[in-house]
């Protein structure tokens, strides 16, 4: 073990070169992803602390409560591993109690990753920059096989394909782009659930027929809501006025004749 100090490489990240031989180990932390995952531990195990206590309270049957144990502990897998859970071998009760020596080793590992590689630099920043670049090429592709669909292609014709995938490009740059104007804006926000949240916002053609056989159309988009209303306003955009109405001309009318020369 090396006793080199810890190295900033941003704000909230640092990283340690643990071991150099026969491979790097670096051991990264970061201040952020602390307070992500130790909030996310906290919220899971409130929940289960709280659904232990109403199975608890409740009159069940031994094969109920060990059905709604399972259930407890499949929506809380992270929390349950606190949680030492003991059933009475034969009555339909059970005690529950947390093990505090797993939850102080759980906070000393939140946030921090340890990364092995085989690159002959002894850089530990370096070995992180490597690491992030890493992956964000598996997002990379991550996000072209599932948000933007690439896969699978049915074209045959190798022109077809290749519009195919340079179309899957151009929304790949757009996706970036999206990212990179979400960050100062809205830094807790993904692309994925930024455009999730967008997808109600629907574009709908209301037709009303007249009197005299016409059709008066008018092409709405839906109301957006007030969780909708308050991204548009925090990503600083402007919805579109509504487009005008249109109308057709009515259907009993026939082409004149031409005149008789």
């Amino acid at each position: 073990m090396l006793g080199k100090p810890w190295q900033a490489v941003r704000p909230g990240v640092e990283v340690k070169l643990l071991s150099e031989e026969p491979e790097l180990y670096v051991l990264a932390r970061s201040r952020a992803r602390i307070d992500k995952e130790r909030a996310m531990r906290t919220r899971q195990l409130k929940r289960l602390w709280k659904r232990l206590g109403e199975l608890s309270a409740m009159q069940l049957s031994r094969d109920q409560l060990v059905m709604k144990l399972g259930a407890a502990r499949a929506k809380s897998p992270a929390a349950w591993r606190l949680v030492d859970v003991k059933v009475d071998p034969e009555a339909a009760t059970f005690r529950y109690a947390l093990n505090r020596t797993k939850l102080r080793r759980v906070r000393r590992r939140e946030g921090r990753y340890l990364l092995r590689t085989n690159l002959c630099t002894s850089d530990p920043a370096e070995l992180w920059r490597f690491y992030i670049q890493l992956v964000e090429v598996e997002a990379a592709f991550k996000t072209l096989k599932h948000d933007l669909a690439l896969r699978p292609i049915h074209h045959q014709l190798e022109r077809r394909i290749e519009a195919h995938i340079f179309v899957a490009f151009l929304a790949y740059c757009l996706h970036v782009t999206l990212r990179a104007r979400l960050r100062p804006l809205a830094g807790g926000l993904t692309p994925r659930a930024v455009l999730d949240t967008f997808a109600a916002i629907q574009m709908l053609d209301v037709h009303f027929p007249t009197t005299d056989g016409r059709t008066l159309i008018l092409t709405r988009y839906t109301e957006p809501s007030a969780d909708q209303k308050l991204l548009v306003c925090q990503l600083n955009l402007d919805l579109p006025p509504q487009p005008p109405p249109r109308i057709t001309a009515a259907q009993s009318l026939q082409r004149s004749p031409a005149p008789a020369l």
